[in-house]
């Protein structure tokens, strides 16, 4: 896919790169980042473009303004609209940018995300194994995870394999959070 950068960004690019901004801390968004590399092929951008756009991101986050940390300093009206639709509303950024993402690779979220899709039920939110697990659940953990700098954040055991996204109330009691 050719790039053009002078092209204005859809509001379906900027909520695909608004799901990366969630999953990487800002740190690590700079255009040498692999995924912030692998992301630009399938929007048509360069990752220069891409973690230019994660920055304008960055301006609108009061935990980054928080630690003094202020992002690019313009931005567009497209980013704020985009901040403002989904930054408290996880579920339905995670469904919604996943599935644009899903549509531009030609492959479905489920294969996307490396599920089997023969264990999924046909209906509903909720898989099971042993115990119910939100089909979102790797986007939020992803996101709790780089919240966090990988760390949990009561006690600091720093290994994310041994740490679990939790919600503050059960989600299995209040669906509506996100």
């Amino acid at each position: 896919m050719s790039t053009n950068n002078h092209r204005l960004w859809s509001r379906d690019e900027l909520i695909i790169a608004f799901n990366l901004y969630c999953k990487i801390p800002f740190g690590q968004i700079d255009q040498r980042n692999s995924a912030v590399i692998a992301l630009p092929n399938v929007l048509g951008r360069t990752p220069a473009s891409l973690a230019w756009k994660l920055a304008n991101f960055a301006r609108l986050d009061p935990a980054l303004q928080k630690r003094g940390i202020k992002g690019a300093s313009h931005g567009s009206k497209g980013e704020l609209e985009v901040w403002e639709a989904f930054n408290n509303n996880w579920d339905s950024l995670a469904f919604e940018s996943e599935q644009l993402l899903a549509d531009l690779t030609h492959q479905s979220v489920e294969e996307m995300n490396g599920l089997n899709e023969e264990e999924l039920p046909k209906e509903g939110l909720d898989r099971e194994r042993l115990v119910s697990v939100r089909v979102n659940q790797r986007f939020f953990r992803s996101t709790v995870l780089t919240s966090y700098s990988s760390q949990c954040c009561i006690t600091g055991l720093a290994i994310p394999s041994l740490l679990t996204a939790s919600h503050i109330a059960p989600w299995a009691k209040d669906q509506t959070i996100g």
